[in-house]
Formats: structure tokens, C-alpha cells, sequence
């Protein structure tokens, strides 16, 4: 992982609107800054026109390659009038470059967050997913990574380790409960064979759109090969009974057009256990990008480090209980 304290010392709003206007778009100088660390994300407003949401994607992460195959999974799918948000093409390209900040466009799209406990937004989701799914199993990717105990687990936590982020008298303790988790997490998923497809790969409620009725799904930064359980299982919330009835509304839209591996129900609370980890390990890794400290202060408490090193010997019980109970359900 390259420091990333540099990397956007140099956007500042007249790049952002000279980035946009070397596209042919006439700017009407309103910027507003949206809510994304990993790249920049503006709106950018046009003179007579709709405006258009501008991402600058973080440099070092991403080759060329793998960016223009996140591009070619949404195109994919919008070719099959599935509800994502695709990058505006402009003579059949997706992605320009200015002042070395690599960028696209993508329309404004309106809408709201799904409401997870609606049952009827749920199967709704999960219809949708169906269909995504449909399309990205086929042509796997070629350059993106996988969604794997190596990349999600055991890469953060020695980067984690070896930055000195946890407080000294804890540091035993987590070392402890990832020594732990690893290997069971890696026994876990090799005893469910099941292929890997093109993912969304963060398919959370704040990457969905309710709009005209329908879910609309954005952001597709982090798509990569990995199982169909991680595109549903973050649309589950509460307490087992809870996750049970609403995995049923979810595979039942989602059984419309694809079929679920029954297996991979056993590994929700994994997949839930490596974002856990992933999600602490990104964090670190960001940590030099001054966005970072100021959005997420209480990364380096130590209240934060004892929290999660509890959560993950929680996650490590919850991963001998029983799966969820799954009940198809038809019309």
C-alpha cells in the first residue's frame, strides 16, 4: 500500500472544474463535496444542463485496467436495463485523466436510501441482485481481485500490526483472536464450493438508491470475484429471527433469476467477520490522508481498539453457532 498523504494535495476546486470543463462541459462554478473517503466525489454543476457527479479515483490504487473493468460491469449490466449507475461515455471512453488525477462522470441520479426493514424493499433488492448476477457471472475479471481470507484478513491485520496502531497493553489480545480467527475462517470457507462471479462487492444500503419505486445500485468501486452471499448478506440486520425473515424476502426475489447456493448461508457470519477486519485494516492503511484522522477520529482511541478486539471474539463464537435457517419461499 503506497502513502497516500499526498494524493490529493493538488484537487482543489478550480482543478475539479477545469477537469470537468476539458470535457466539453460548461461549468456554472457550484461544487458540492459528497460523502466519499476512498476517491473525491463531487457535483458539479453545468451551465444548462443537469449536473453531473464527478469521481477522481485515489491514486496507486487501481491500474487503468481494473478501473475500466468496474466500467465494463455496470455497462454490462445497464445494457440489460438493469438500475445501475453507469460512467458517462464520451467517444466510447470512460475514463480521462487531467492534471494526473485520473476521473469519470456519472450522471445525477435522485433517490433515497432503501428502508431495510420493508420487507417488500428487501425482496425487491434481492430481485435485482438476482438479475445483476445473471449478467457478471459470465466473463469473469480478468485484472480485479478476489474477495479471499489473504486480501481481507490476514494483509490488513499485518499491516495493523506492523504500524503500531494498537495500544501496547492490547496488542497480545489481538494478536490472540486473529491468530484464532484466521484459520477458522479459512476452514469455513473451504468447505463450501461454490464458483466466484463479478460482485458489486459493497452492496450496503448506502450504495443503493430508492428511486421511481426501484433500487438503483452506485458505486461499484469495490467489486471484485468473490461469492453471491457478499452481494446479500450486508442487507441483514437484528438478531438471528430477525436475519432469518428477511434472508427469505431477500432470496425470494433473488431466486427469481438466479439460484442461491444453500451453502453459502454458512458463511454470512464469516464474510461478516472479514469486513470487520478489512474494514479496520483500510482505515490503517488511509490513515497518512488527513480525511481520514478528521472523519474518523476515534480509530486511535484505545476505547476503539477494545471494542473491536471484543467484537471479533464475539464474531469468533457466533462462527460455531448454526447458520440462519432458510425456508424457501414461493408465490
Amino acid at each position: 500500500m503506497t502513502d497516500s498523504t499526498q494524493d490529493y494535495q493538488n484537487l482543489d476546486p478550480e482543478t475539479i472544474l477545469q477537469a470537468v470543463e476539458s470535457l466539453g462541459y460548461w461549468c456554472d462554478a457550484r461544487t458540492l463535496t459528497l460523502n466519499s473517503y476512498e476517491n473525491r466525489v463531487y457535483r458539479v454543476g453545468i451551465e444548462e444542463q443537469p449536473a453531473v457527479i464527478a469521481k477522481f479515483y485515489r491514486p496507486h490504487r487501481w491500474t487503468d485496467a481494473q478501473i475500466l473493468e468496474e466500467h465494463q460491469l455496470t455497462q454490462d449490466l445497464a445494457d440489460q436495463e438493469i438500475p445501475v449507475i453507469a460512467p458517462i461515455q464520451q467517444d466510447g471512453q470512460t475514463l480521462f485523466e487531467y492534471e494526473n488525477y485520473r476521473f469519470s462522470l456519472y450522471p445525477l441520479t435522485a433517490g433515497h436510501a432503501p428502508e431495510l426493514d420493508n420487507l417488500h424493499h428487501l425482496e425487491w433488492i434481492g430481485r435485482s441482485i438476482g438479475r445483476m448476477h445473471t449478467v457478471s457471472r459470465y466473463f469473469p475479471f480478468q485484472t480485479r481481485p478476489h474477495i479471499n481470507i489473504e486480501s481481507y484478513a490476514i494483509q490488513p491485520v499485518e499491516w495493523i500490526k506492523s504500524h503500531d496502531f494498537i495500544p501496547n497493553y492490547i496488542v497480545a489480545a489481538y494478536e490472540a483472536i486473529t491468530d484464532q480467527l484466521i484459520p477458522k475462517l479459512q476452514s469455513a470457507f473451504d468447505q463450501v464450493d461454490t464458483p466466484s462471479i463479478r460482485l458489486h462487492g459493497d452492496c450496503h444500503a448506502g450504495n443503493i438508491l430508492w428511486s421511481d419505486d426501484i433500487p438503483h445500485f452506485v458505486d461499484f468501486d469495490d467489486s471484485r470475484m468473490g461469492i453471491a452471499m457478499q452481494d446479500l448478506w450486508m442487507l441483514l440486520s437484528g438478531d438471528q429471527q430477525e436475519q432469518a425473515l428477511q434472508l427469505q424476502k431477500v432470496l425470494k426475489g433473488y431466486g427469481q433469476f438466479m439460484d442461491i447456493n444453500p451453502a453459502e448461508i454458512a458463511l454470512i457470519e464469516p464474510l461478516r467477520t472479514l469486513r470487520m477486519i478489512h474494514y479496520s485494516g483500510w482505515l490503517a492503511q488511509r490513515w497518512s490522508d488527513p480525511a481520514f484522522p478528521m472523519n474518523f477520529p476515534w480509530f486511535s482511541t484505545e476505547s476503539y481498539w477494545e471494542s473491536h478486539i471484543l467484537s471479533l471474539k464475539e464474531q469468533y463464537s457466533l462462527l460455531d453457532e448454526e447458520p440462519i435457517a432458510w425456508i424457501p419461499e414461493y408465490d
